[in-house]
């Protein structure tokens, strides 16, 4: 065993956090696979970790979530050692900038700001936000994120700055109303084609006004339809696997025979 690597756990986060620091470190100068990475080769690995702790967390299993945990911590780990090896930071300087910017925008906390509820701490965080450069409130929202989570967080960084509703039944009027809107691009003259392109704008309205009355309501809607997802893969799988036990394949089956199933399933 290398002497670098401190071989047994540690009883305190220090010493635990120097062992995987230690751990990385050699597998960096020693390890074919691990001296190969990149920050961009690690990418989809991370988004992959990242999405194995969310499934981890929506199923409400504590050792897997501390498992995940895990990995994601090493990558953040790892991404800090190559910016060392190009001369650009280090672990210190993450956790250093991480820190300076918890209390820099926490001045309810470290300085004299007054703010007693969740909603002043979210308009005081986005105001600090622009005083330090950023050019629009909006800007701190990742391209990338997946279109339903961006949605909630668009509409989340504008309300910090007080662009939003005041009664939730005005958003439910909204979702009632872009409905209507996107039904009328189906009620039209027998025979004329749809405008996909118009139905599909129409239809992003909906769902960017139900991610509003959701977040009025305080649901997640990305944990609401991934639970929903589950609950439908699991539902289906117990139709395939009765339907494969009556020795029958689900394509050769009616609509009313898989309903008898689904039904069984719903009610388990």
């Amino acid at each position: 065993m290398p002497a670098n690597i401190i071989p047994v756990s540690s009883p305190t986060p220090e010493g635990a956090f120097l062992r995987l620091l230690n751990v990385l470190d050699t597998l960096r100068t020693q390890c074919p696979w691990d001296k190969k990475q990149t920050m961009e080769t690690l990418r989809h690995l991370t988004i992959e970790e990242t999405y194995e702790l969310s499934d981890a967390i929506l199923d409400g299993d504590m050792q897997e979530i501390k498992k995940e945990l895990g990995d994601v911590m090493m990558h953040l780990v790892f991404y800090a050692r190559i910016g060392s090896e190009q001369n650009q930071f280090n672990i210190t300087d993450v956790l250093n900038g991480v820190c300076d910017k918890l209390i820099n925008r926490h001045p309810h906390i470290y300085g004299d700001v007054k703010a007693d509820t969740e909603e002043q701490v979210k308009q005081n965080w986005e105001k600090l936000k622009l005083k330090e450069g950023n050019k629009s409130v909006l800007a701190g929202v990742p391209t990338s994120l997946p279109a339903l989570v961006k949605a909630g967080r668009i509409q989340e960084k504008a309300r910090g700055v007080g662009f939003d509703w005041e009664e939730k039944q005005q958003v439910w009027e909204k979702v009632e109303e872009e409905l209507q809107e996107f039904k009328n691009e189906f009620n039209i003259d027998e025979g004329k084609a749809i405008d996909i392109e118009k139905a599909e704008g129409e239809f992003g309205d909906l769902l960017f006004s139900l991610v509003n009355y959701a977040r009025f309501i305080n649901i997640n809607p990305e944990n609401a339809l991934e639970k929903t997802n589950k609950k439908f893969i699991k539902r289906f799988q117990y139709l395939e696997q009765k339907a494969k036990q009556s020795g029958k394949a689900l394509q050769d089956m009616t609509l009313a025979e898989m309903d008898i199933y689904w039904n069984e399933a719903k009610k388990l």
